[in-house]
């Protein structure tokens, strides 16, 4: 699968992902999102990979860690940075989608988008506990008695999903770890 992205594009991308402020929103998780996009594409999942590619670069390109509305930004970033490109409303769409990780049955790019976003659920125990604690330290600023409440209701409403992975890949690759994962820290949560 092609990774690349234009050269202008990557310039003005690539400090974004290297903020000071992120520990998960990092270039970290850009790599992670690009190599699960690999598995789905190697597992079978069908995508148009230079939209796909593209939005996961943008999907957190802007990234603040208490505002309501990074998605919008990143979309919005997207579309100036692609202003003549053809897949510019396709990838603003797709990242404007990372906010639910709730793409229709048939959008096979927001279903790989989203399922490749989501990956780091199902990592390993010790990559997940990483992760929690790289999220934790960038809301920081937020005290642990309003953090712990929110983030118990966000991972109680992924399991009340059907399915945290929308692809039959995904559900393969990462679901049941997800799972488990997500029940754990609920319970470490309190």
């Amino acid at each position: 699968m092609d990774m690349t992205i234009p050269n202008e594009v990557a310039a003005d991308l690539a400090p974004r992902w290297n903020e000071p402020h992120r520990r998960h929103h990092s270039q970290r998780h850009l790599s992670e999102v690009l190599d699960s996009l690999q598995r789905l594409r190697d597992g079978g999942l069908e995508f148009a990979e230079r939209p796909v590619v593209l939005a996961a670069w943008f999907h957190d390109a802007v990234y603040k860690p208490l505002s309501p509305d990074n998605e919008a930004a990143s979309a919005d970033l997207a579309r100036r940075l692609l202003a003549d490109d053809t897949d510019r409303d396709e990838v603003a769409r797709l990242v404007e989608l990372t906010q639910t990780h709730a793409a229709a049955g048939d959008d096979r790019n927001g279903i790989a988008l989203s399922d490749a976003d989501l990956a780091v659920l199902g990592s390993s125990p010790d990559r997940y506990d990483e992760y929690v604690a790289d999220v934790r330290e960038e809301y920081r600023a937020v005290p642990s008695e309003v953090f712990g409440p929110a983030r118990r209701a966000l991972l109680a409403e992924f399991l009340t999903r059907d399915r945290l992975f929308q692809s039959p890949q995904g559900h393969e690759l990462w679901e049941a770890a997800a799972r488990d994962n997500v029940a754990r820290e609920i319970a470490a949560l309190g």
